[in-house]
């Protein structure tokens, strides 16, 4: 329908079924609560509505200025306050929507159980919130309202799915702007709060040809991970981690571990990645292979023994041993 100004009917309820980011990611909800919280530090002070309401219609008449969607995200079950927003759409040529949340009476009530004190609303508002709102339904379209919903019939998913379809096209650019461009792959590998800490180091002696090292450091923490661009050959590629040397503390060379999520992130902080199978070395290699060529030494001490006696016999001193015993 365009540009409109969408209000939601209903008791105080925690979470109201239908919101602006689901079908509205830009437009944001004027909630009844976060105003009254503005003014009173109480979301849930009653007393301080008209205030509240006040300071919503203020908000409400630029955006219909502006023809700017507006969801009013508030119970809206007394017909005057209703009247007097879809004169202000009105006014400026703007449709108007209602959306009634019908929340059962009971579950409203027990919602209400859990929420912090500031925000509970005493059940005898909710119970005469919720009969206004049964009896308003009616009346809704002689009040002015475009169209009438119920929140339970609209279509979700789809507007739910084309939202997040838009924000991934603007991380990979293809949207006209530039996109995370290369931290794209690093939120999908560690999630998005990992941004904000990471920084490439350019030019770094530590990777060769297209791979590329950063580092993450909050505080004085920090970590070195390496992006190998094609790590197996076959262009596949992936994040290692810098660790100690599991072979020599004191090894000059530097440790690679496959990095997978930010799980890995954390075992190899708090060092729980050492005796990880997949460490690679630059100076030992991997420490399994350290192990190998201990056991293949071992081996060839036994085949040297053995091979002292072209008979096979034990060494002098085992033979001595075996007779004193």
């Amino acid at each position: 329908m365009g540009d409109r100004s969408l209000q939601s009917l209903g008791a105080g309820r925690p979470r109201h079924p239908v919101r602006a980011p689901t079908r509205h990611a830009s437009t944001p909800a004027r909630s009844a609560s976060t105003r009254r919280s503005n003014r009173e530090d109480s979301p849930g002070d009653q007393g301080a509505t008209g205030d509240a309401a006040d300071v919503l219609k203020l908000i409400l008449e630029h955006r219909m200025v502006r023809k700017l969607t507006t969801v009013i995200d508030a119970t809206n079950v007394e017909q005057p306050v209703r009247v007097e927003l879809v004169t202000a759409a009105k006014r400026q040529g703007m449709p108007t929507v209602a959306v009634i949340v019908a929340t059962p009476l009971d579950v409203c009530l027990e919602r209400q159980g859990p929420r912090r004190a500031n925000r509970r609303v005493p059940e005898d508002v909710v119970r005469a919130q919720y009969q206004a709102m049964v009896h308003s339904h009616q009346r809704l379209a002689a009040e002015g309202f475009n169209r009438v919903v119920f929140a339970d019939a609209l279509d979700r998913l789809a507007p739910f799915l084309r939202r997040l379809s838009q924000v991934r096209e603007a991380d990979l650019g293809r949207d006209g702007s530039e996109g995370l461009g290369a931290l794209w792959l690093v939120r999908r590998f560690f999630g998005p709060e990992i941004l904000p800490l990471w920084r490439w180091r350019p030019d770094s002696d530590l990777v060769t040809g297209r791979d590329r090292l950063a580092e993450i450091r909050l505080g004085q923490q920090s970590l070195t991970l390496a992006f190998r661009d094609d790590f197996d050959g076959e262009g596949d590629f992936g994040f290692d981690v810098m660790l100690p040397c599991p072979v020599d503390p004191e090894c000059a060379g530097q440790a690679w571990a496959p990095a997978y999520s930010v799980t890995d992130l954390h075992r190899a902080l708090t060092g729980a990645m050492g005796s990880d199978p997949d460490i690679v070395c630059t100076v030992h290699g991997r420490s399994d292979d350290v192990d190998q060529d201990a056991d293949d030494h071992d081996q060839d001490v036994d085949d040297h023994d053995q091979n002292d006696d072209p008979e096979g016999r034990a060494s002098p001193e085992a033979q001595f041993a075996d007779a004193v015993a």
